[in-house]
């Protein structure tokens, strides 16, 4: 007869094993995701569903077997929406068959303002290593290209990135023209990590075929945690300490799916956008 105490050794065991189980699946299901995680940001993908396997594995030290045989829920997240009602106006619909004639001062210093419903995120612009980039934004914002557009999405998981730049607000938006790739040697990347601050452009390049290059619009992100990508999108700026601020409370608010990457919870829309010359 099995005693009391081999029946919990054994319950034990067994409890241990399902867990091990769990965290080599979740391992595998990590793997998978780290190896699309650069396309993840490119402007046609953002724009399809993508489900993704959570990869999260909570250890349960408690004793109650049932607790223990839980698994993570994938049902979307509740938080609160921190940002304000948004300003009335709409979205304007621009188009222009190709990329601006070079106006901006290189050696100038600029910086790009989103006044959002969350708060104002000031973002120091890279003009000198990433002239084009730059240029585009001053041009396209000074037409208001951006006023009242929706920031569409939230990557809370492998990489950790607030998406933003579409009218759409679909991931499928874009001005009409494409920018050349730059800065993509900045000193700032190492390790192919693109740390929190950084804002880049998302594009439509494929590292598996190499093509796509030279294919940004106007979609960007900001990161608000260091995120391993490997350097294919262009760092054009980097955000102010308070705009960082603004940045994890969208962020800390979650995203709609529960599975670490959809539309956010909070209610991000940039009342006004402008670059300015300091």
């Amino acid at each position: 007869m099995v005693s009391q105490e081999q029946r919990r050794r054994q319950l034990a065991r067994e409890k241990f094993l399902r867990q091990q189980e769990r965290r080599r699946s979740a391992r595998r299901k990590a793997r998978a995701r780290n190896a699309v995680i650069a396309s993840v940001l490119g402007v046609v993908l953002v724009g399809s569903v993508v489900s993704y396997a959570t990869g999260v594995f909570k250890a349960d030290d408690s004793k109650d077997t049932a607790a223990a045989e839980a698994t993570p829920s994938a049902s979307p997240s509740k938080a609160p929406d921190p940002c304000e009602k948004a300003a009335a106006g709409k979205v304007k619909s621009l188009s222009y068959k190709k990329e601006p004639a070079m106006t901006i001062d290189t050696s100038a210093k600029y910086t790009m303002k989103l006044q959002t419903t969350c708060g104002d995120i000031d973002i120091d612009l890279k003009a000198a290593a990433a002239p084009h980039t730059v240029n585009s934004f001053n041009f396209l914002l000074n037409k208001g290209y951006l006023d009242h557009t929706k920031c569409h999405r939230l990557t809370t998981m492998g990489i950790y990135v607030l998406q933003c730049g579409d009218p759409e607000g679909t991931g499928m938006g874009g001005p009409g023209y494409t920018i050349p790739d730059e800065n993509l040697k900045d000193k700032g990347l190492k390790g192919n990590v693109y740390p929190a601050g950084t804002v880049a452009m998302a594009n439509q390049y494929n590292a598996s075929t190499k093509e796509g290059r030279d294919t940004g619009g106007s979609q960007f992100f900001l990161v608000y945690q260091d995120s391993q990508l490997p350097p294919d999108y262009t760092p054009f700026g980097t955000i102010s300490e308070s705009g960082m601020k603004v940045l994890k409370k969208i962020a800390a608010a979650g995203e709609s799916t529960g599975q670490g990457d959809g539309a956010p919870n909070a209610t991000v829309v940039i009342n006004k956008a402008a670059v300015t010359k300091t």
